[in-house]
This record gives structure tokens, sequence and C-alpha cells, in this order.
């Protein structure tokens, strides 16, 4: 399974830290991945400065908490469906273009991440408090609901059509039992996240892969159920990564 964004990553680790959960240099670690370094950009003493030089990822930690930060909140937005933000406009419209964003809780900032070469760079903005967003049960259960909608689109693919890699991807999404959040998230928040970052894949999967679809309306219909399935899944995760945060 494709692993979390580097958004998510951030803030599961970050809360985790927060709350003890997990030790600091080892969340650091986790956020990093396979990355060479990630660095903020613009975060002095918790506030905004355009001339200060990029921070590493462990020393802003530190900044946040003494600043009063009290958490993260993930936002995954796409046109449209700014899902997760609460503006202002400009943070809003960064996050969008990227897809991903996160708000650091207590202190009114937002980061988007940029990738330039093997690094990641955080702009920092100035963001409103994370709205509210569905809780596990109810992002939960609008998951389970839109993917019985999707599945009779879903058995209509023509399977050999599909490339091996495509086959070979199902397969290790089915078959893989790693952990996706932190330590101290809730179990039903790791089921979730799962369940998501599935539905996220397949949707992908399917919409990369030609169907046996016959007619432009067959095409068009296929497309739309499969936007809509991604769409909940990512508010379902944006759920998982939020109510279920270490307390």
């Amino acid at each position: 399974m494709s692993s979390l964004s580097r958004s998510a990553r951030l803030v599961c680790w970050f809360n985790a830290w927060l709350t003890g959960a997990a030790p600091l240099e080892t969340a650091v670690d986790a956020v990093r991945g396979d990355d060479a370094a990630h660095h903020v950009l613009g975060t002095t003493a918790g506030r905004t400065s355009e001339v200060a030089p990029p921070e590493p990822l462990l020393l802003a930690w530190g900044a946040w908490r003494r600043a009063g930060a009290t958490g993260a909140s993930l936002a995954l937005p796409e046109p449209g469906d700014p899902y997760g933000l609460a503006g202002p406009a400009a943070f809003t419209a960064a996050a969008t273009d990227v897809g991903e964003a996160l708000v650091v809780d207590g202190l009114g900032v937002g980061l988007v991440p940029e990738v330039i070469g093997g690094g990641v760079f955080w702009h920092r903005y100035e963001a409103n408090p994370a709205p509210h967003t569905a809780g596990l049960g109810e992002a939960s259960r609008e998951l389970r609901t839109e993917l019985a909608r999707t599945a009779d689109e879903l058995l209509d693919l023509d399977v050999a059509r599909w490339q091996p890699e495509v086959r070979e991807a199902l397969s290790g999404i089915r078959d893989s039992a790693d952990p996706l959040l932190a330590p101290g998230y809730a179990p039903r928040a790791e089921e979730l996240a799962a369940t998501a970052q599935r539905c996220l894949a397949i949707a992908e999967l399917a919409t990369a892969t030609e169907s046996g679809a016959v007619t432009a309306w067959e095409a068009d219909a296929r497309g739309t159920h499969l936007r809509h399935l991604a769409r909940t899944a990512r508010h379902a995760l944006v759920a998982a990564c939020n109510a279920g945060r270490p307390r």
C-alpha cells in the first residue's frame, strides 16, 4: 500500500510526539521517510518571518510547542472541495494547488509542502483554525456507503486489459498489514485510514486503466463513481488523522 502523504505523516507523528506517544527523533525520522531532509520556512519563535532561514523540522516542532501548539490537523483539498481548510484565501489556494496541507492548532499557522530535489520545504501561511470535520464513525459509514455504490462499477472493469503491474499493485494493497498512523492513534482510526488508502489506490488505478465501457456515457459514469469514491476516501483519511489522534 502506498504511504501516507507528507502532510498526513507530519500531522500524525507531531500529534504522537506532542502527547508523549513517540520520541522526538523517531517521530521526525518517520515524517522524513525517504526524503533527504525537511525544513520549515519562516518560522522563528512561532512567528512569520520572511527573512528567517530554513529551520530543521526538529527545531520547528520545539518552537511550536513552546509557542502553545496543541496539535496538528490535516487537510486534503482539491478544486471545489477545500476539505479541512477554513482560509484565508492565500493558504487555501496554495494547499489546493498541492492537494495537501496542515494546520498547527493553537498557532494560526498553516503549512504546505514543496518538494525540491531530495528535500521538502514547508511553506508557512497564516491559517484560520481548522474547521470541524467528520468523526470516525460518520466518516466510516460514508466511506462504506460510497464503496458499495461504486462496487458494481468496479466489477464492470475489463480486468483482462489491466497491465501486470496494476494487478501486482492491487495485490499489495490487499495484503499489506503495516500500520499507517503513528503510535497512540485509536484502532478505529487506523482501520479507517487503511480502508481510505485502499479506496484511494483503487480509484487511482482504475482511473488510469482502460475499462470495458462502450459508450461515452458509460465511461463518464464510471469516472464519476471513481471521483466520488476518491473524494469520500480523502475525507475519511482526514477524519482518521484528526479525530483519531492521541489524547
